[in-house]
């Protein structure tokens, strides 16, 4: 790890220094901003403390410790930032390696802790890395730098090994290429290949613009789905920056918990987490909200860049009928349309997504495990999946409902 350095919370890095690098590297994505990963943090989500799924006020560890790499320039400031995490257990994560950790088990070694290089709580594919190169050679030695970086500390605080989740799809060849020629005693990091439903903007004008490029049939369904909300009273309301109050998000955040209290569960995330964003990102969120009669039903979160709607969170007090397909897709699209996003992401899972006009999309993660036996397995299961993810993908296409 030599010149690396170990931080251990995002308060000992300065946010001029973060912002710098972010503009360089990594844009408006909301998932790496500072403030998004200072609120989670001092909300007790991360690190030492209360956390999200658990009652607020407990303390104690969260399973996620803040490991951020760091390099400094001679003049002490920082020119590359790894956001890395130790993690004690694999939730939050959604690239699923529960088996890898029983696998570990059943020969009696240690899984956990590991080192997850990813945004926490977030399967939103985008920039893992924050550094000040502009030219293409610069950027494949930085992120050579980091690689070797994250391998020395995984063997100096001998962690099982690392895994690089949601890599923004221009590093993918990059890493594709690094991870085939790296040159460490284990095998090299292994890719592993997932699928998402996205949507893009091919240049609407309108949600009804949008839904001319459907066969008639699909059409219609939309239609009538969207009708019948609306036959039954129910307003929808969009509010972002300032207009998004404490009482909102206090609402919302009941709901988010009632979605996983009705799979008997809790919510990743606690209500400081969501009023810490409000307070210092509103301008990068949106919140839809439900209602009739001047009475509130429910609420969905997401978070937009300047390209990039993402869908991340919703909850309701009842359940109602296409509720949630108005609320977090449709909704969703109308503000790409209005406000000239190219692409909307909503999250993880959901055939149901095709039928709306959400196009399957690969997705990527590098994954490094110390144990070269355990490595090579992993390479094997990694390749058999990939091939059933790219049949599962066409299969899918072939369900859009496009004019053909």
């Amino acid at each position: 790890m030599k010149d690396f350095h170990l931080i251990t919370s995002i308060s000992a890095i300065p946010e001029t220094q973060w912002r710098t690098l972010q503009r360089n590297s990594a844009g408006l994505y909301p998932f790496l901003d500072y403030q998004f990963l200072a609120a989670l943090e001092h909300s007790g989500c991360i690190g030492s403390g209360s956390s999200g799924n658990n009652n607020e006020g407990n303390e104690h560890d969260s399973g996620w410790q803040v490991q951020y790499l760091v390099r400094f320039d001679t003049q002490g400031e920082a020119e590359i930032i790894i956001p890395c995490y130790r993690k004690t257990h694999s939730y939050g994560e959604y690239v699923f390696d529960w088996s890898w950790a029983e696998a570990y088990q059943r020969y009696a070694l240690e899984y956990y802790p590991k080192l997850l290089w990813a945004a926490p709580f977030t399967p939103a594919s985008g920039p893992r890395l924050l550094h000040n190169a502009t030219s293409e050679t610069e950027v494949q030695q930085v992120w050579q730098d980091a690689l070797q970086a994250v391998q020395a500390f995984c063997s100096a605080q001998q962690l099982s090994g690392w895994h690089l989740n949601f890599v923004a799809p221009g590093d993918k060849v990059l890493l594709d290429t690094l991870c085939k020629s790296a040159t460490t005693q284990a095998m090299p990091p292994v890719r592993r290949r997932g699928c998402q439903f996205h949507w893009f903007n091919q240049g609407y004008i309108s949600f009804d613009h949008y839904l001319q490029s459907f066969a008639s049939r699909k059409r219609k369904n939309v239609r009538k789905e969207r009708q019948r909300l609306q036959d039954m009273g129910i307003n929808i309301v969009q509010k972002t920056a300032d207009n998004i109050s404490a009482a909102d998000i206090h609402f919302f955040y009941q709901c988010y918990q009632l979605t996983y209290w009705r799979r008997r569960s809790q919510g990743y995330l606690n209500e400081t987490f969501f009023q810490l964003c409000r307070q210092h990102l509103s301008r990068q969120m949106l919140l839809v909200q439900a209602e009739k009669d001047g009475q509130l039903l429910a609420s969905a979160l997401y978070f937009f860049d300047d390209t990039t709607l993402y869908g991340r969170y919703w909850g309701c007090q009842q359940d109602i009928d296409g509720l949630h397909f108005e609320a977090c897709y449709y909704q969703g699209i109308e503000f790409c349309i209005e406000n000239n996003l190219q692409r909307f992401d909503p999250g993880t899972q959901g055939e149901h997504k095709i039928s709306r006009g959400f196009t399957p999309v690969s997705t990527f993660s590098y994954h490094q495990l110390m144990q070269p036996e355990f490595q090579q397995a992993v390479a094997h299961f990694a390749q058999e999946e990939e091939a059933q993810v790219i049949i599962y993908e066409q299969q899918a296409r072939s369900l859009l409902p496009f004019k053909s």
